[in-house]
C-alpha cells in the first residue's frame, strides 16, 4: 500500500516525526528526528517518547481524533445532518450515502488508520530488539503498542470488512499484502489483546488516564468477543472491568466530560495547555445556521424532554426563526483546563455488559445496568416483562442518547447487534451493501492484492 512506501524509508524517523508534538504526553528531552531507529530504544525515556508519539498521532491524524469518527460515521448513519453547499472534502457524498471508492474523508480514514499501525508495528520491532531496557519495561510498552494496533484494525474490520492485517514495517512485504478474511481478523486481534493484557498492568502510569492500561486492553477484547457471539466471556470481562476499585459511575450528568473523572478509562490529552478538544469545536456553531453539520432531528427526538442529556449536551441555535441543535458536551473551545477527549468511559462498559446478558437472555439483571445512565439522565427506569428483542432495542437507543458524536458509537452498536439496514433504510440512498465502505482505488492501484473491492463499489 502506498503509505508503506512513504512510511518505510526510515523508521526512526517516522516515530520521532509523531514525537514532535508530544512533549505535552511525557515529558523528555526528545532526540533530533535524524536519531536511528535502534537508538530511539536505547532506553526508557526515548522508548517512552516514540510511544507517545504514537498518541499523539491518534489525538491529531486518526480515526480516533476528536474531529473524524464521531462526525464521519455521525453523518454516515443518522445522528447528524450536513448543511455545506461548497465542501469538497467527501462529508456530502457521505451524509448522503453517495461515497465511492475515490472518497477523500475515506481515503483520509484509512490512511491515516495504517499509518499509526505502521507506527505502533515499528516500536514493537524496536522494544523487542532493545536489551537495555528493563523487563518490565519492555512488556508495559509492548502491551501498550499492541493494544492501540489492536483498536485501530478492530475499526478498521468493522468499516471495511476484509482488510491488511500488517504486523511488520518490511516493505517487500507491505506493498503486495493481502486482505485478511474479517473473522479471521477477530481471531487474530482476540490473540494479541490477550497477549496485550498479559503485559499490562492494571495501575495507570499516569494520573490523567492518558495512558492505556490492562482495563482497556479488555474492553477491546470484549468487544471482539461480542462480535463473534461469545456473550459469557465478554461478561466476564466487563464485570471486571465494573468491580475494578480505580472506576465509580459517575452520577453527575455535568462532570461526565471532566477529565478527572474515575470513571473514565483512557482518554487523549490537547496538545498544547489550553487548547480545546477538537470535539468542542468541531460541532460549534452560534447565531447563524449551521455551516457543515448539526444534530439530526431524529436524534434530538430520541430523547425525552426531561432527559438532562438534552439539556446539558447539546444546544439550541436559533436563527431566522428555525432551530437547529449542536452537540455540546465538550464546552472549552478556548483556555481549557478541564477536558480531554475520552475513548473509553464506564458507561460503554454499563451497555455492553447489559446487551452481552441480554444475548444470554438475562434480561433481569441487564436491566440494573441499562438503567444506570437512564438515571442519572433522570428518566424512568425499565421494569420488566421485557422480551429479549425489546430489551436489545432499548440497549441501542440508549447507546445512542448517551454516545452520540463519540467515536462512531452508532454505526458499531447497530451493525453489531445486526439492526444497521433496518434503522438506517430511511436515510436516501442506503444499501445494504453500505454496511461496509469501499478500499480507497488508489491503495488498489498500487497493490492488486487488495482486490477484489466490497460490493457495491
Amino acid at each position: 500500500m502506498k503509505l508503506y512506501k512513504q512510511f518505510y524509508i526510515i523508521t526512526g524517523f517516522l516515530i520521532l516525526n509523531n514525537m514532535s508534538s508530544c512533549e505535552k504526553l511525557i515529558e523528555v528531552e526528545l532526540p533530533s528526528n535524524q536519531i536511528a531507529s535502534d537508538q530511539v530504544f536505547v532506553d526508557v525515556q526515548t522508548a517512552d517518547a516514540a510511544l507517545a508519539g504514537l498518541y499523539s498521532g491518534l489525538r491529531d491524524n486518526s480515526p480516533f481524533a476528536g474531529d473524524q469518527s464521531g462526525r464521519l460515521l455521525g453523518l454516515y448513519t443518522d445522528d447528524l445532518d450536513f448543511y455545506s453547499t461548497t465542501a469538497t472534502n467527501g462529508l456530502p457524498e457521505i451524509s448522503q450515502n453517495l461515497q465511492n471508492d475515490s472518497n477523500v474523508s475515506i481515503y483520509t480514514d484509512w490512511s491515516t488508520s495504517y499509518k499509526q499501525i505502521y507506527v505502533a508495528n515499528a516500536i514493537l520491532e524496536g522494544i523487542e530488539k532493545s536489551k537495555s531496557i528493563s523487563q518490565a519495561d519492555r512488556n508495559r510498552i509492548k502491551g501498550e503498542a499492541l493494544m492501540v494496533r489492536s483498536m485501530l484494525l478492530l475499526y478498521l474490520q468493522q468499516v471495511y470488512g476484509d482488510i491488511p492485517y500488517p504486523t511488520t514495517t518490511d516493505y517487500q512485504v507491505n506493498q503486495s499484502i493481502s486482505k485478511t478474511d474479517k473473522a479471521q481478523v477477530l481471531i487474530h486481534l482476540s490473540e494479541d489483546l490477550k497477549e496485550s493484557i498479559s503485559l499490562l498492568q492494571d495501575n495507570y502510569r499516569n494520573t490523567e488516564r492518558i495512558f492505556p492500561n490492562r482495563k482497556m486492553a479488555e474492553l477491546l477484547l470484549t468487544k471482539v468477543y461480542l462480535l463473534e457471539g461469545r456473550w459469557g466471556e465478554a461478561e466476564f470481562l466487563l464485570k471486571g472491568i465494573i468491580q475494578s476499585p480505580m472506576y465509580q459511575f459517575q452520577n453527575d450528568i455535568t462532570k461526565v466530560f471532566i477529565k478527572s473523572g474515575s470513571h473514565i478509562l483512557w482518554q487523549l490529552k490537547p496538545k498544547n495547555s489550553g487548547d480545546g478538544t477538537k470535539e468542542s469545536g468541531i460541532y460549534y456553531f452560534n447565531n447563524s445556521a449551521p455551516s457543515m453539520t448539526a444534530l439530526s432531528t431524529g436524534l434530538v427526538n430520541a430523547f425525552y424532554p426531561a432527559d438532562l442529556r438534552k439539556q446539558y449536551w447539546m444546544a439550541p441555535v436559533t436563527f431566522n426563526g428555525t432551530t437547529w441543535y449542536r452537540a455540546e458536551k465538550y464546552k472549552n473551545r478556548t483556555g481549557n483546563t478541564t477536558e480531554y477527549s475520552i475513548i473509553a468511559r464506564l458507561e460503554e462498559v454499563y451497555l455492553l455488559l447489559a446487551e452481552a446478558l441480554v444475548q444470554q437472555n438475562k434480561i433481569d439483571e441487564a436491566l440494573f445496568y441499562l438503567n444506570k445512565t437512564r438515571q442519572r439522565a433522570a428518566i424512568a427506569s425499565l421494569a420488566l416483562p421485557l422480551s429479549k428483542e425489546e430489551a436489545l432495542s432499548e440497549i441501542i437507543l440508549e447507546n445512542r442518547r448517551e454516545f452520540f458524536t463519540e467515536m462512531g458509537h452508532r454505526f458499531f452498536d447497530l451493525k453489531r447487534v445486526g439492526k444497521l439496514d433496518t434503522s438506517i433504510q430511511g436515510k436516501p440512498n442506503w444499501k445494504s451493501f453500505h454496511k461496509l465502505w469501499p478500499i480507497p482505488q488508489q491503495d488498489i492501484l498500487l497493490n492488486p492484492n487488495l482486490k477484489p473491492q466490497n460490493e457495491g463499489y
